[in-house]
């Protein structure tokens, strides 16, 4: 999977995607609850994240606002962090909640991330950004990232602004059409077994997996798909060659 010509389209998700989503998740924790350094945060966060999609799913798409919004991620960690032996109140969630959100907007990329894009961008690749969630909320992340001085706002694609919501396969339809490409020329990079793989593949688009947290898929394994684990095993196959 080579792109090296003018006629592929590349979308990369935000959350643990271009940046250590992890990071705010743990500080909110230590800040909050004092769990220390001995709580299993990565496996407590991927039940976060389990639950966030779940929650999402059951709600009808991820909600942009209001209570349905506030009781969603509240709930997201009563419910995995309760699997860890941390009983919380909606009072406690809520506190966790907040210190979480408080911590988002100080992030940076992972390293190669935006050498990757600029090499993709240079070779006349288009490459955009598609992600879940309250658009004022992901464009404050695209913003602390920097991202928005790489790539243009008519290529963001926010659940929330769109009215799709990943895996939902017609939001890459929608942005197939917008974009006048076929699903063959199009290829999306995301962390999310369920959103981004299941998404991408049920669209017809190339679908890479960027699992640099080793996690095992949720559903089929069988799905066509190519999995990486790092930017630099990414530009070797998107780019044919190292960062």
């Amino acid at each position: 999977m080579k792109l090296i010509n003018v006629n592929h389209a590349v979308f990369f998700d935000v959350d643990d995607t271009l940046y250590d989503h992890l990071q705010p998740f743990r500080e909110a924790l230590e800040a909050t609850l004092d769990t220390g350094p001995d709580f299993p945060y990565e496996p407590a966060y991927h039940r976060m994240r389990y639950y966030s999609d779940f929650l999402s799913v059951e709600a009808g798409g991820t909600p942009t606002h209001g209570q349905v919004l506030e009781s969603m991620r509240t709930e997201r960690f009563v419910r995995s962090l309760g699997e860890f032996g941390l009983t919380l109140s909606p009072e406690e969630a809520a506190s966790v909640q907040a210190a979480y959100l408080d911590r988002q907007f100080d992030i940076r990329p992972f390293t190669g991330a935006f050498e990757l894009i600029g090499k993709l961008q240079e070779l006349g690749a288009i490459v955009g950004v598609i992600t879940n969630g309250p658009p004022e909320h992901q464009w404050r992340k695209i913003r602390a990232l920097g991202v928005d001085r790489l790539i243009p706002a008519e290529l963001v694609f926010i659940s929330g602004a769109v009215g799709f919501t990943k895996p939902d396969t017609r939001l890459f339809k929608l942005i197939e059409g917008k974009l006048g490409k076929s699903a063959e020329q199009c290829c999306y990079l995301g962390d999310s077994w369920r959103n981004d793989v299941v998404g991408a593949v049920g669209a017809g688009w190339r679908a890479v997996w960027f699992n640099h947290r080793g996690v095992r898929p949720e559903t089929d394994p069988h799905l066509l798909h190519t999995p990486v684990s790092s930017y630099a095993e990414l530009a070797r196959l998107l780019l044919g060659e190292s960062l």
